[in-house]
Formats: structure tokens, C-alpha cells, sequence
């Protein structure tokens, strides 16, 4: 956590001034260091939630670049294996995510990424959530989601 500021006004006996808000992790003075070194490629699990419901979005992986960039901007950046390149999420959908918060676990190896949703869906399948099936018995079942845009109209016909 960032450390409050201690306003010099008020010591002397004076009002403080509001200080303009930053941005969420703006206050950082050295990089907050995440165990990259764990794996053999360098990458790390990176669990999203939505920061009001708790609602589990997706699972993505990061490497030292996309931490660093989600860091700067506010915005989750993720590391795409089956590209083998940086990754806004929401870069060509509009659905981006806006950190709000971000936990790291004890090994410094995995993240949570708490973050509000734009756009209304974080799968690049169309759904709010990549975790939008259960098993049910031998089968997979789509749970209670509905699509929120069609996937070809939004990457192309594949």
C-alpha cells in the first residue's frame, strides 16, 4: 500500500490543500517485483474478477511487460501465449479493464486483478465471464449467460 502523505501545512498550523487524485497506482516509488523467475517462460497466472461482485471474469497469464504496462496505465495487460505478444484486454473489442485493485499472493507469483468491466463482457467468446460453462454430470452446460456480442462481428469470421 502506498503511504499517506503527512500535509507540512497542517504542522505549522495552516489548512491543507486537497491534493489532486491519482491514479490508482500512481504512488508507487519503486516497481512492485513479482516472482517471474518461478517459471521457465517467465509467466504468471493472473486471476480477474470484477471488483464490485467478486464474479470470477478470467484467467490470463503475464509476464514482467504486462505487469509493468498494467501498472502505468490502470489498464490490464496480459501476455498472449498463443500469439507470443503483449496484450491490451479490450484492444480490438472496446472491452477493456480497469484495475481498481490488484492482490498479490503469498509466493509473489499469482495475481488478482480486481477490476470494473467495460464493454460488459471479458470472454473473447462474447460472454461477461470465460468461466460461463459447469460440469454436469459427463457434459459441459452453459450456465444462466447470455452472449453479449457476437464474436465474428467483433474479430472477423475465422
Amino acid at each position: 500500500m502506498c503511504k499517506p502523505q503527512i500535509c507540512r501545512a497542517k504542522k505549522r498550523g495552516k489548512k491543507c490543500r486537497p491534493v489532486p487524485k491519482a491514479p490508482i497506482l500512481a504512488c508507487t516509488e519503486t516497481m512492485i517485483e513479482l516472482n517471474f523467475a518461478k517459471t521457465a517462460d517467465g509467466l504468471l497466472p493472473a486471476v480477474v474478477q470484477d471488483f464490485k461482485t467478486g464474479e470470477v471474469l478470467m484467467l490470463a497469464y503475464i509476464n514482467r511487460l504486462a505487469w509493468e504496462k498494467t501498472l502505468a496505465t490502470g489498464k490490464a495487460h496480459f501476455w498472449s501465449r498463443s500469439r507470443a505478444s503483449l496484450w491490451l484486454k479490450g484492444e480490438t473489442s472496446g472491452n477493456v479493464q480497469l484495475i481498481k485493485e490488484i492482490l498479490v499472493d503469498c509466493d509473489q507469483d499469482t495475481v488478482v486483478y480486481k477490476v470494473e468491466q467495460l464493454g460488459g463482457a471479458a470472454c473473447h467468446t462474447g460472454y461477461r465471464s470465460c468461466f460461463y460453462r459447469k460440469v454436469e454430470g459427463d457434459g459441459l452446460s452453459v450456465c444462466d449467460q447470455e452472449r453479449v456480442f457476437d464474436p465474428a462481428a467483433v474479430y472477423g469470421a475465422k
